[in-house]
């Protein structure tokens, strides 16, 4: 099957995270097209977390290399599911994140299949990532031995020009002000929680500066940053709140740490404020001089026949759970714009040299075995 097609048909499937219905339909269809290959797919169901579909030519803990990826996308108009090409870009959501490339992944297993390839290879993909991939953990909680030497990675969508080399640490902190509630019009019989956690987050402010349209972004871009998620205090206007929380979501770079992250915070607090590290995880850390990743460069270079840039993406990656396991992860996307707005699209050429780009070097890694 025609990889266009392929993802047309992803798209159509409106894989909008927790619509399990159409999540399951959308997997039922992956397993169907790759069922004349040959491959072994199994979709595995957990008790609290959305399915995986997990495809590969050998059953094995230790794969050469895996792809990762997912078909979950954010809520869109109806029809932004029905994809259109307008000048050689494919707008539609899914057309950059990611359904694309999980045609790709398709194709790679198809490829990979067909020829034989002397690879143990496999993809993985997820169906919750828009909301934070339990899917993902469920399944490797149950498969705790797998690994791969190489992953390739992408869910990095905008340019088919930059590999990605490093992605940061996401830490995410529960901010908790006690108070003590009073009448709104006597404020100095009681202790105002939105007051103490906003002081609390100005002292944050001061090591952890905010950047907007209005500032710009900083010379170097390649900094420890936070923002405020979530905040929630009071309950009425005429009384002073309590309690309040705020959701703060950190991005570290590989030169933090958790440790010295928690002394900051630890120096930040008010005495009526605490915290609580809810999620963290590790940064995606890429050696460009490796001669994988340089193999890879020069492939990438051919096919699109243009020069490739190593770049650094702020945001996190699902592959960093088998970076962790240890994992050389290759992060590399086509080009497009619109990642989770209306406007969303992928430019098709683009997505045809990634798959080009994997099929050669899944051939090339195997001619070394």
């Amino acid at each position: 099957m025609e990889l266009l097609k392929i993802i047309e048909d992803l798209i159509s499937i409106k894989t909008v995270t927790g619509q399990i219905e159409e999540i399951n339909r959308c997997l039922e269809y992956i397993k169907d097209v790759l069922a004349p290959s040959g491959a072994i797919t199994d979709i595995i169901k957990n008790e609290y977390a959305s399915p995986v579909i997990f495809s590969r030519n050998t059953d094995t803990s230790h794969f050469d290399v895996l792809i990762l990826g997912h078909i979950d996308v954010v809520p869109a108009k109806d029809e932004m599911f029905t994809p259109r090409i307008v000048d050689g870009k494919l707008y539609a959501r899914g057309a950059l994140d990611m359904k694309s490339f999980a045609a790709v992944a398709i194709q790679s297993m198809q490829y990979v299949m067909a020829n034989k390839l002397n690879l143990k290879f496999g993809f993985i993909l997820s169906t919750d990532e828009e909301q934070g991939s339990a899917s993902l953990e469920a399944f490797l909680e149950k498969h705790p031995d797998l690994k791969a030497d190489i992953v390739l990675d992408n869910d990095v969508g905008g340019d088919v020009c930059h590999i990605i080399t490093k992605c940061k640490n996401p830490v995410y902190v529960r901010l908790h002000a006690k108070g003590q509630a009073a009448h709104g019009s006597t404020p100095w019989e009681g202790i105002d929680a939105n007051e103490q956690l906003f002081l609390t987050w100005r002292n944050i402010r001061q090591l952890y500066p905010a950047y907007d349209l209005n500032t710009k972004a900083p010379q170097n871009t390649w900094i420890d940053t936070v923002h405020m998620a979530t905040v929630a205090g009071g309950k009425v206007s005429n009384i002073i709140s309590s309690e309040a929380t705020a959701l703060l979501d950190f991005r570290l770079t590989e030169s933090s740490t958790l440790e010295g992250l928690k002394h900051n915070l630890q120096q930040c607090m008010t005495p009526f404020v605490t915290f609580e590290i809810e999620m963290s995880s590790i940064p995606v850390v890429t050696d460009e001089n490796n001669p994988i990743i340089a193999d890879y460069k020069v492939l990438a270079e051919k096919i699109t026949g243009q020069p490739i840039k190593f770049e650094h993406m702020g945001g996190a990656t699902d592959s960093r759970a088998l970076y962790a396991r240890g994992a050389l992860v290759i992060m590399h996307s086509g080009t497009g714009e619109g990642m989770h707005a209306d406007g969303e699209y992928v430019v098709l050429k683009s997505v045809e040299q990634i798959a080009r780009i994997q099929t050669e070097f899944l051939t090339l890694l195997a001619s070394k075995k």
